[in-house]
Parts: C-alpha cells; structure tokens; sequence
C-alpha cells in the first residue's frame, strides 16, 4: 500500500511541476536548431527570473556580454541572469525583461508554457508591436 501511494504521490508531483515555468530549459538556436544553453527559470520574492546556468558548448563557455550596458557589461555569459521580474498574469508570466546576450539588447519579455506540450517553454521577446518567440525545451537529466 505505501508503494502505491508514493508511485501515485510522484507520478500527481511530476505531473504539476511539468505545469510549471520553473526547472531547467534548454534554448534553442533560432538558425541552426541546435540546443546552445541550458537556463534556470526560479522564483524569487513572488518574481520569475532566469540565469545561464550552462553553455553548452565548450568553446562559448567563456564567451562575455561585449555589447551588454551597465553593470552586465563584459559579464561572462555563462551564469548571466537573462530574464527578469517576470509576474504571473493568468497563464503565462510578463510584464518584465529578457536580455539577448548576442547582442546586448533589453527586450520586454513574455514566458508561458506551450497548451499542446508543457515540456516547451515560449519565450518572447517584444518592443512595442515587434516581437520573437522562442521554444525552450524543458532539460532533463
């Protein structure tokens, strides 16, 4: 009986975390299609935000924000925080910021998880009516 209650406990635990935008994500190049960065998307004082946790490639690991401004300036890329102050608003996250390391820019930002697979993230990128989105897949072991 306590096996089936703890496989029944994990099985409803994995199935809500799978509902969440919080874990770990993998970005995808928007040209090539190849996986570059694995991003932790956390909760911090009710706020969404997301870090680099790794580059996945051994020859970008010590690539650094050379067009970033302020204090993310020449700040290794790997262990930047690229999104910011995320709050959640029905379904998705919004009303905060992501940074484009490639080029430094600030965009608006707008995550939520995809209706038909909640193993992909949609990450978009706005200023004023212009916009890129983005599918994270989420990262697994």
């Amino acid at each position: 009986m306590k096996i089936l209650i703890y496989t029944i406990s994990l099985l409803i635990g994995n199935f809500v975390f799978s509902q969440e935008v919080l874990g770990e994500w993998k970005t995808i190049d928007d040209n090539t299609g190849i996986a570059k960065s694995i991003v932790e998307v956390y909760e911090q004082n009710g706020k969404i935000f997301g870090r680099i946790k790794k580059i996945l490639r051994e020859d970008k690991r010590d690539v650094r924000c050379v067009h970033c401004k302020g204090d993310q300036k020449n700040q290794k890329v790997e262990g930047m925080l690229i999104l910011k102050d995320l709050s959640k608003d029905e379904d998705d996250y919004e009303d905060g910021s992501v940074t484009d390391p490639e080029n430094g820019k600030i965009y608006d930002a707008k995550i939520w998880l995809n209706e038909d697979d909640p193993d992909v993230l949609m990450v978009r990128g706005y200023l004023s009516f212009l916009y890129r989105t983005q599918e994270w897949k989420r990262f697994h072991d």
